[in-house]
């Protein structure tokens, strides 16, 4: 009886090991998958129309520092990959950051769900990157020592800048990553 289990216990251990061992050959995929991407905007376009449709109680009570989300192509694809994954981590650093001191500033309860999800997607985009194998960012102790960077006192402000970083320089990243690239399996 024992033997039996012994080989019942090594045989779905077996199996899980193939298993697990099949899933590790494109561990990156539906991180590269752009359906995953367009959801955040689809989410966060969600949460600008809230924020839009908001009379009462949603501002911000101090000025925040966002990154510019225009890209320049020819002065992106210029830069190293390092710049570039600095760049991005640094706004959406920085984006998360507004988003928290708008979490606190925001009464209106139906909107906390809109950017609580917001400030979720954004630990998602930094687990991404994380898995993608660029390095954990470290922010700087002053916002001041980032470039590319305008200041807002406007709530409605914040989303159009999140969609449009997303859209932008966070997309371009991850097309451009290594293992995002279609010859790789």
């Amino acid at each position: 009886m024992l033997q039996k289990s012994c080989r019942g216990l090594l045989a779905l251990l077996l199996i899980l090991l193939e298993w697990t061992q099949t899933g590790l050959l494109y561990p990156l995929r539906p991180i590269c998958d752009r359906k995953v991407l367009e959801l955040f905007i689809k989410e966060a376009r969600d949460a600008e129309d809230a924020m839009k449709s908001c009379s009462d109680g949603c501002s911000l009570s101090n000025s925040v520092t966002v990154p510019k989300t225009q890209v320049v192509l020819d002065l992106w694809e210029h830069k190293n990959e390092l710049e570039k994954a600095q760049e991005v981590q640094s706004g959406l650093w920085l984006i998360e950051k507004a988003l928290n001191l708008l979490r606190t500033n925001v009464r209106n309860t139906a909107l906390h769900s809109h950017i609580d999800n917001s400030i979720r997607n954004l630990g998602s985009l930094n687990a991404v990157l994380l898995r993608l194998n660029i390095q954990e960012y470290v922010p700087p102790t002053n916002t001041a020592d980032i470039s590319g960077t305008w200041g807002t006192s406007s709530a409605t402000d914040l989303f159009p800048v999140y969609i449009n970083f997303l859209r932008g320089k966070v997309n371009l990243l991850l097309k451009e990553a290594q293992a995002c690239q279609t010859d790789v399996s």
